[in-house]
């Protein structure tokens, strides 16, 4: 009998949440099969099979709190697979295949004539007739009038005080002039961001500055080299490589915005582990990229849509998830034009991206319209001055602008003239 027991994830994580059984209780599992997926204060995890076999699932709930080392399950490795009912599995053939694909074709055109005819009753049924002529004449949805007939049944009065008051809808599919309530339970990970989303603007005397960053030459070099990039590297060559490459120059350079509290000291970090803020449904997860001066951009890319990926099926790890130096977060894939991002402590510094927009700006002395985006830097002012958070950003601004900086830190003109 094996027994299968709530993983160690960290150090500091002492308590986990039951997101959902993957297997009932009698199934019989093979080794490495999912059995549940766990939920930590940082991030979600799957538990495997360790050996094939019979499970008996504990006395837990989805949806309750468990601490490490506690019993999820027992296999019962000594029983057999069971049986495919001795019968050979017979191959159809070609003839045999396209007999069932007609005859699923007309299932599913039989089945969707029926449920028009069904809607068609439903209509007559839950309005009267005059109501139901109306209705289909002015082409307004039923679910959209308040019913006042006996049953639920729509009068002309009420499709009339429809026509009256137009825009009235219900809110999530409830009836109008509803007063529904749902409460649900907070997930660890949505009570972890709230934690530390406060303990950063109660601890960290944070201020944001702003720039903005005319995008005309990135544009230009993805629409010109996004095809050849994708053929060579196996990766869409996008946004990210760009700004997270020149985030690593400008902490280089400016290594207070790369520096954390810890106690009465200042650690500095001589590398660029830059934390990456993705979305996902339950929640924000901000998994690293390690050394970040040391990748190529197409590495860059690659990583992001790895750790991307991961976030989105719940498989972070917690080394994924901890020690990042700086953070970058993109609120222009959401439409944000402008936003102050809160800081991930105990990092200093925030990064936040925004969505590119055409404006008109000037330019030689006349106005000309760019793609224009406006980039946030927050920051922790008890760390980070001034000037050295402005120049970060203003440096990013030109790295930005001047794309060929990127390889080798530097202006071309003033390496020329030795300036």
């Amino acid at each position: 009998m094996i027994e299968v027991k709530v993983p160690g994830v960290g150090e500091s994580i002492n308590e986990v949440t039951l997101l959902r059984w993957n297997k009932k209780d009698g199934d019989y599992v093979h080794q490495d099969e999912v059995i549940a997926e766990l939920e930590s204060e940082k991030a979600t995890f799957e538990v495997n099979a360790e050996k094939s076999g019979i499970i008996k699932l504990a006395d837990i709930r989805e949806g309750d709190m468990l601490k490490i080392g506690d019993l999820l399950a027992t296999i019962d490795d000594t029983a057999s697979a069971p049986s495919e009912n001795g019968n050979p599995v017979q191959t159809d053939s070609e003839e045999v295949v396209e007999k069932k694909e007609k005859t699923k074709k007309q299932t599913k055109k039989a089945t969707a004539e029926l449920n028009t005819e069904t809607e068609k009753k439903d209509i007559s049924v839950k309005a009267s007739p005059l109501a139901a002529a109306i209705l289909a004449d002015k082409k307004i949805d039923p679910n959209t009038v308040v019913p006042s007939g006996p049953s639920g049944k729509i009068l002309k009065t009420d499709v009339l005080a429809a026509l009256e008051h137009p825009g009235r809808k219900p809110f999530n599919d409830q009836p109008l002039f509803s007063r529904e309530v749902r409460r649900e339970k907070m997930s660890n990970l949505r009570k972890t961001i709230s934690r530390r989303l406060v303990e950063a603007k109660n601890t960290t005397a944070m201020l944001t500055t702003f720039n903005e960053v005319d995008m005309s030459r990135i544009l230009q070099i993805r629409n010109t080299y996004k095809e050849k990039f994708s053929e060579k590297h196996g990766i869409g060559l996008g946004f990210m490589s760009f700004f997270a490459k020149a985030c690593a120059i400008a902490l280089s350079e400016w290594p207070a915005v790369n520096a954390i509290i810890d106690g009465d000291e200042i650690v500095y970090h001589d590398y660029a582990d830059i934390s990456i803020a993705v979305s996902t449904p339950r929640g924000l997860t901000v998994p690293v990229i390690r050394n970040v001066e040391s990748l190529s951009m197409a590495e860059i890319e690659k990583k992001v849509a790895e750790l991307a990926a991961k976030a989105r099926e719940s498989k972070l790890t917690a080394e994924e998830l901890t020690g990042g130096t700086f953070t970058i977060t993109n609120g222009g894939v959401f439409g944000s034009l402008m936003s102050t991002p809160i800081l991930n402590i105990p990092q200093s510094a925030i990064l936040g991206m925004h969505k590119i927009q055409e404006r008109p700006v000037a330019l030689n002395g006349q106005v000309v319209i760019r793609p224009m985006m406006y980039v946030a830097l927050s920051y922790d002012h008890r760390i980070i001055d001034g000037r050295e958070s402005v120049s970060f950003l203003v440096r990013v601004k030109e790295l930005l602008e001047n794309p060929e900086q990127l390889l080798i830190a530097k202006d071309p003109i003033r390496i020329l003239l030795e300036l």
